[in-house]
């Protein structure tokens, strides 16, 4: 396998930013967008991983999880969200995870290698 492609969709730039730096420097390839509509226009061909956040403008995170499993039921989607009222329990992730921001940038690489590490099996 190549280098991973992670999409990454969070209407805060300075979220895209940071998520970024630190993936590109985990030696992650990544694609950015504002929006759930902007990455769905694009499409996820040839991406490995999807990292978005819950609390959107337009289509949220859980909406734009389940279109994209509609299509690509085995591509790992982590939820990233900052509103504490929403907790892991409470909304199944299947493959990929749940994160509450601010989070660790070792512990969501450690997932992300572990997503692709069961992706790969």
């Amino acid at each position: 396998m190549g280098t991973p492609v992670v999409a990454i969709v969070d209407d805060d730039p300075r979220v895209l930013a940071s998520l970024d730096e630190l993936l590109e420097s985990a030696g992650y390839a990544t694609i950015s967008f504002a929006s759930a509509e902007a990455l769905l226009a694009h499409g996820l061909e040839g991406v490995d991983i999807l990292i978005t956040d819950i609390g959107m403008q337009g289509a949220d995170g859980f909406e734009l999880r389940d279109r994209v499993w509609r299509k690509y039921p085995e591509l790992p989607v982590f939820l990233i969200t900052g509103r504490h009222e929403i907790t892991d329990q409470s909304h199944s992730c299947g493959k990929g995870g749940f994160l509450r921001k601010p989070f660790d940038g070792h512990a969501l690489l450690a997932a992300l290698r572990g997503a692709l590490d069961d992706k790969q099996a």
